[in-house]
């Protein structure tokens, strides 16, 4: 995994322990000489991985469009930033370059990020590790839900392994070091995406 996509918040949230982690995954990134990708915001989560991964001597490269430039205070100190034209062609972008892909805690936008590339691996587009880095229970009602629609037959059980879950950084890294994508059928060439 030379460079792993961390899907944030613009925001910080109400527990410290989102931003404690946003650091400690910073600095392991850096150490362990992954690169960081991500949306290219100054604030909230998304600026802090930044800053830390920066601080501890790694590279960041930054996705933004350019309607959001203003809004999220594109991070100007960034390794490289790229200042795009759409929400899609950012998203195309930052996977192009990542080698796998991992959600901190996040709103609607981390939400559509994470399932955009969950369902991408579901219709064999990528075979990428994902993983969901569960600070303090975030992602609790989410995997519940992941286990209802495969109760309700919407999700083959097979497709619960497109993504793996922890409560560390460390332990995260890991398991998507490890991590092998359940078989699934193309259902899309890249061309059609």
């Amino acid at each position: 995994m030379r460079n792993l996509c961390v899907f944030c918040g613009s925001q910080s949230g109400t527990d410290a322990r989102y931003r404690r982690t946003a650091i400690e995954l910073g600095r392991l990134l850096a150490q362990r000489g992954h690169g960081l990708v991500y949306g290219g915001g100054h604030i909230g989560l998304m600026g802090i991985i930044a800053d830390a991964v920066l601080e501890a001597g790694g590279t960041v490269t930054g996705v933004i469009p350019e309607p959001l430039t203003d809004r999220e205070l594109a991070h100007e100190t960034v390794t490289k930033l790229y200042v795009v034209s759409s929400m899609h062609e950012r998203k195309a972008l930052m996977a192009s370059m990542s080698d796998a892909f991992v959600a901190l805690p996040g709103g609607y936008g981390t939400l559509e990020e994470l399932f955009e590339v969950i369902a991408w691996a579901q219709l064999g587009i990528h075979r990428k590790p994902i993983g969901l880095l569960n600070v303090a229970g975030f992602f609790d009602g989410l995997i519940s839900f992941v286990e209802h629609a495969i109760a309700e037959g919407f999700v083959k059980s097979k497709y619960r392994g497109l993504f793996v879950t922890a409560e560390q950084p460390h332990t995260l890294l890991e398991a998507l070091q490890r991590h092998q994508q359940p078989p699934t059928r193309r259902w899309l060439s890249e061309e059609e995406t």
